[in-house]
């Protein structure tokens, strides 16, 4: 859906959409759509500037931080947000830029796609890592066996291979 300037011009929108999984691209790998995404948005414009504020709510598949197992995990995001003509840009000058600066966002043309403004959201929503239970015991670092399936074959000295070398040299200090 586009969110058109003319539009806001004689009147706000209040929207509640449903997504289906696939139906916005949100321009990564480090998860997938699960479950509809559902939307619900009022955008009005003030001085020029869009305004939206709203809800969303979905489902997402990501992989556990540890095992790369798929998790599935809620995502509910609250957010209220500007946006201004890309126009209003100064071009030729140097920009400093306040902190209240940093909340705006911009559009090209005679708006914006409602699509990108929740990917965009959906994005920022996203846990940083995110585990299949708090129990993972992760992968073996040696054969990358999944270890919550239960102990690898693998013979793993108590010592890691980049630290051997202050090993042998802890153990000589101990002989002498």
């Amino acid at each position: 859906m586009f969110i058109a300037v003319k539009e806001l011009e004689q009147h706000k929108l209040t929207i509640s959409q449903r997504f289906a999984p696939g139906a916005i691209d949100f321009h990564t790998r480090e998860f997938r759509q699960r479950g509809p995404l559902a939307a619900d948005v009022v955008a009005e414009l003030e001085d020029r500037e869009i305004h939206i504020a709203g809800h969303l709510e979905t489902d997402v598949e990501l992989s556990c931080a540890r095992c790369l197992e798929p998790v599935t995990r809620t995502i509910a995001s609250d957010f209220d947000l500007r946006y201004r003509p890309i126009a209003t840009m100064a071009r030729d000058e140097e920009i400093g830029l306040s902190e209240e600066d940093t909340d705006i966002g911009f559009y090209h043309g005679e708006g914006l796609f409602l699509a990108d403004v929740l990917a965009e959201q959906v994005n920022l929503a996203i846990p940083i890592k995110s585990l299949c239970r708090e129990e993972c015991r992760g992968l073996c670092p040696e054969c990358g066996a999944n270890l919550n399936l239960g102990p690898c074959s693998c013979r793993r000295s108590g010592v890691d291979p980049r630290l051997a070398p202050l090993a042998r040299w802890k153990q000589g200090r101990k002989e002498s």
